[in-house]
């Protein structure tokens, strides 16, 4: 749930998300010190086991002097200046990763594959469509099949019907009646980034690169819009996501620990950007 805490000496725009125990806090502006004493004190009141704070460059040294740690960064983030994603944990189990060393190979090899430009054209069975409200039950019933969990409530309509009144934009590939592949793109027109997310293909089709298709379409909606800081936060577990991202461009730029509940568990998320500009 998004709140805003607008007081005389600093400004908070804040996500409390009871479900993935955290709380995130998406801007800070004004004195930096009260500021981060607040939001520590509804941290501790709420009971989250971390807390997730998107700096800017200025404040890198008192995030750091606060005592949290970077634990990854978005090019351009905040207008064309970086941001960085600084984390505390209020839980010991929440901050040690258990799949580090896996994670670290699995990057390891994605960033050795040869980055590859060329898509390939999909069976003609399968049909491109930008996702209307109307398509909306159709889009749940594919997120409720792929992710038995996911962070955020994308098995309801209503939601993603939310979501769109709100300019998130989804593409999907329909086969007969079913979509069957989908994606979309969280665009924060005041800071005039997206974070590409929601990605999602059944089992059955993914060996046709629908995923790369529909992030290709994704990125020139989003130039047209002129929004060219594009990034998004991949399980770090998940090769294939990982690989697809490298190839279309996108940079590592690190990894959020125990960051979300998604398809079975909680898990760490690889932030990969790329400058559309370029």
């Amino acid at each position: 749930m998004k709140s805003f805490i607008d007081e005389k000496n600093y400004f908070i725009e804040m996500y409390k998300d009871p479900f993935n125990k955290r709380i995130r806090i998406d801007d800070l502006r004004g004195n930096l010190h009260e500021a981060i004493n607040k939001v520590e004190e509804l941290a501790v009141a709420s009971q989250v086991e971390k807390l997730i704070i998107k700096g800017r460059r200025e404040q890198y040294a008192t995030l750091l002097e606060k005592g949290y740690q970077c634990e990854a960064m978005i090019d351009h983030y905040f207008l064309g200046s970086d941001g960085y994603f600084f984390c505390k944990y209020f839980q010991t189990e929440r901050r040690n990763s258990k799949y580090i060393l896996k994670e670290n190979e699995i990057v390891k090899t994605v960033q050795a594959l040869p980055q590859n430009n060329e898509t390939i054209s999909p069976p003609k069975e399968y049909k491109l469509m930008l996702v209307s409200e109307e398509e909306a039950m159709l889009l749940a019933h594919l997120y409720k099949q792929v992710f038995e969990i996911y962070p955020t409530p994308l098995h309801d309509p209503e939601y993603i019907k939310k979501t769109m009144e709100d300019g998130t934009i989804y593409y999907a590939f329909a086969c007969g009646d079913e979509i069957v592949s989908a994606a979309s793109a969280e665009i924060n027109f005041a800071y005039k980034n997206a974070e590409l997310t929601d990605c999602a293909t059944l089992p059955e089709h993914r060996k046709f690169g629908l995923m790369k298709i529909l992030l290709e379409k994704l990125e020139k909606q989003l130039k047209i819009k002129g929004i060219f800081c594009s990034y998004s936060i991949a399980r770090s577990l998940s090769f294939g996501m990982n690989a697809a991202l490298h190839q279309l461009g996108y940079r590592y730029r690190g990894r959020l620990i125990n960051n979300c509940y998604i398809f079975d568990k909680i898990e760490d998320m690889n932030v990969w950007v790329k400058n559309l500009a370029e």
